[in-house]
């Protein structure tokens, strides 16, 4: 049985040195659309025009000036994107949707998440889960400042409330931080684990967390997109990571093979109403009872969810849940009742 306990009041701080772990910059970067060339001097000046009407307060005539600027250049993804955010400001809910669609044919990987913005603005999200390209270019890109920008902006102890959650269960053997970013949570949990694994997709954000000499082993991984492995990990973490997955069925079907009988999954969400909802901040939010139901599905015993501040966004705290499920130590039985043979 899952339980779901309010958690108020300010976060512990954290150990000495670690600052947070924090996987989510309060906006989510446009990838700089704007700032990378054409590769045409004309066209790339027509974008600075645009983007002066833009600040002006005039998007419906920066859209048709860089409308036109894209017949020369008709194959420049950030072009498109940056159009389709000219006419959405513009109220231009149909053109920003086909500029946006516009900017996938150019770039399928879609590193700039044009298809969550399309997404958005359609109100009936398609994505299940950010895309891998855009993932891993927004870290790369921000891994530098990544540490100074969470303690200048953020109020954030996703680390913090991970160890609390894990407290009176003694130390682990080895333990896997999923999408480890700089590595601030392998900090906070160092101490609670003999053996420490990190994954995570963004090469910047591993030479970050390499620094910090606290993993045994570092790798880069698309956790959308794990190999199954034998059982070898008394703990996985997972600090802000799945609110980039959307549906949760893969890694957390992942995560129960890849824990020893008996060990602990611990991860944050963002807490929603929806089972699965995609936010304007383009990350996922999730409902206590979709994440509760899934985990006992999956095979998990003990499962708590505890509800807590995750960090401020635009002035405002998020709401989030954290989870610890403990895998059982023998199979769940899904014997029924015999119902569905005597429909068979």
């Amino acid at each position: 049985m899952a339980h779901l306990h309010p958690m108020g009041g300010a976060c512990v701080s954290l150990p000495r040195g670690c600052k947070a772990n924090e996987r989510t910059p309060s906006k989510v970067c446009t990838m700089a659309a704007h700032s990378l060339s054409s590769g045409n001097l004309i066209v790339d000046r027509r974008l600075g025009f645009a983007e002066g009407l833009a600040r002006a307060g005039d998007s419906a005539a920066a859209a048709d000036l860089l409308t036109e600027a894209l017949g020369l250049t008709p194959d420049w993804a950030a072009g498109w994107f940056r159009l389709g955010e000219f006419r959405e400001a513009a109220g231009d809910a149909p053109g920003a949707i086909a500029a946006w669609q516009e900017a996938l044919r150019c770039d399928p990987s879609d590193r700039l998440g044009a298809g969550l913005k399309r997404d958005l603005i359609r109100r009936v999200p398609l994505s299940e889960a950010m895309p891998s390209a855009f993932v891993e270019a927004l870290f790369d890109q921000y891994a530098t400042k990544f540490e100074t920008a969470l303690v200048d902006q953020l109020d954030y102890c996703a680390p913090d409330l991970l160890r609390r959650g894990l407290e009176g269960q003694g130390r682990f053997a080895r333990m896997l931080d999923l999408g480890c970013g700089t590595g601030l949570a392998g900090v906070a949990l160092r101490d609670l684990c003999d053996w420490m694994a990190g994954y995570d997709i963004s090469a910047g954000m591993l030479a970050e967390a390499r620094a910090k000499g606290i993993y045994d082993l570092l790798e880069k991984r698309d956790l959308s997109a794990l190999e199954p492995v034998e059982p070898a990990y008394d703990l996985i973490v997972a600090a802000d990571v799945f609110i980039y997955l959307g549906a949760l069925e893969q890694i957390v079907s992942w995560c129960v093979g890849a824990l020893r009988p008996g060990g602990t999954l611990a991860f944050t969400v963002e807490r929603g109403e929806a089972p699965v909802a995609l936010r304007d901040s383009r990350r996922f939010a999730h409902s206590a009872d979709y994440v509760a139901q899934l985990l006992q599905d999956a095979g998990f015993a003990d499962v708590t969810l505890v509800a807590a501040p995750l960090r401020r966004d635009r002035g405002a705290e998020v709401e989030g849940l954290v989870v610890t499920a403990r895998r059982a130590v023998r199979p769940v039985s899904r014997l029924g009742d015999g119902e569905g043979m005597a429909l068979a």
